[in-house]
């Protein structure tokens, strides 16, 4: 076997931490405390609440989601029509690069709806999210009691 010589192994060192750092790369989002309340039996619809972390350098756009839990997935925010709250659905949350967007009852939401069963205190789901950069990120959601904030 013939030595790869100083060349050689200059390449050979660069082509390892290049393809080191990119296996070791950090993703630019982050989901964190993502939860849903648990519903009555019967209820067609939940709600899935999380705080998305944006550590990129560049925003990111938070384009929808899915759920194995319910029929359709939406994206939702809540809005003040003539002194009522109103849920509308909307098509994309924006996360500014270095920033996070907060998920949260009465507000931004992610909607599902035609559940295909009660949400259960105490059960775990997947919710996938897709966004513009970071592509689909999937997170564990935990179910709490009915009446949780």
């Amino acid at each position: 076997m013939k030595a790869l010589g100083r060349n050689g192994l200059i390449f050979g060192g660069l082509l390892a931490f290049c393809l080191i750092g990119t296996a070791a790369a950090e993703p630019s989002i982050a989901i964190a405390n993502a939860w849903s309340r648990a519903t009555p039996g019967g209820a067609g619809t939940g709600a899935a609440f999380f705080v998305i972390e944006n550590r990129g350098a560049n925003d990111d756009t938070l384009l929808g989601a899915d759920a194995e839990v319910a029929d359709s997935v939406e994206l939702h925010t809540h809005i003040h029509d003539s002194g009522v709250m109103r849920m509308r659905a909307i098509e994309r949350i924006l996360v500014p690069a270095g920033g996070q967007a907060t998920l949260r009852p009465g507000g931004d939401h992610v909607m599902l709806i035609g559940l295909r069963a009660p949400l259960v205190e105490g059960q775990t789901y997947t919710l996938g999210l897709t966004f513009a950069l970071a592509g689909h990120v999937v997170v564990p959601v935990t179910v709490k009691g009915i009446g949780a904030r």
